[in-house]
């Protein structure tokens, strides 16, 4: 297509990484791809939702554990396939359009990854995670007040092996009312 901007050429070259480096990116790109999610559109522009940039390794690897045992897999498969930073987003509870709010956002730092060279992948069981007592209350020891729920785990990095290419579209993605 003649002129594509490069927001169009981000989204299509966009995919999710399943085996990645244990290179870390820089404080401040990730510091750029929280931020692009904190300006991810919200219902009635309440920003119910949250991110929480784990970089420590051992945090990381506990919630990767949970995870693997929440899905119900073997241990020692890491269900993060090695990223070593996890962008979890939560929004509270009593926000009706919480999901729908933590998508976008998860949409954005995936997107903002990608234009800055970075890898993802959206990885679910966030919301199990953070209905365990043990999460809840860790939330409580960062100053999280209410209930919130897991949206979605996204794991940034470098990715181990060149992207998989784009699956075809399907037909009647898009259906026109003209």
């Amino acid at each position: 297509m003649a002129n594509e901007n490069e927001v169009l050429k981000t989204i299509k070259a966009r995919r999710s990484v399943r085996k990645f480096t244990d290179k870390i990116p820089e404080k401040a790109v990730i510091d750029q791809i929280c931020e692009a999610g904190t300006f991810a559109a919200t219902g009635m522009g309440k920003q119910s939702p949250v991110i929480l940039a784990v970089t420590n390794r051992q945090l990381r690897d506990k919630l990767s554990k949970v995870n693997q045992q929440i899905g119900g897999w073997q241990d020692g498969f890491d269900p993060f396939y090695g990223a070593p930073v996890v962008l979890v987003v939560l929004a509270k509870k009593d926000v009706a359009t919480r999901v729908y709010d933590g998508s976008l956002v998860m949409g954005n730092l995936m997107l903002a990854a990608e234009s800055l060279g970075v890898n993802s992948i959206w990885i679910h069981r966030a919301k199990e995670t953070f209905e365990m007592e043990e999460w809840k209350n860790w939330l409580k020891t960062l100053g999280f007040e209410g209930e919130y729920e897991g949206i979605g785990n996204c794991a940034i990095g470098y990715a181990a092996e060149p992207a998989p290419a784009p699956a075809p579209r399907k037909a009647n993605y898009v259906v026109k009312v003209e």
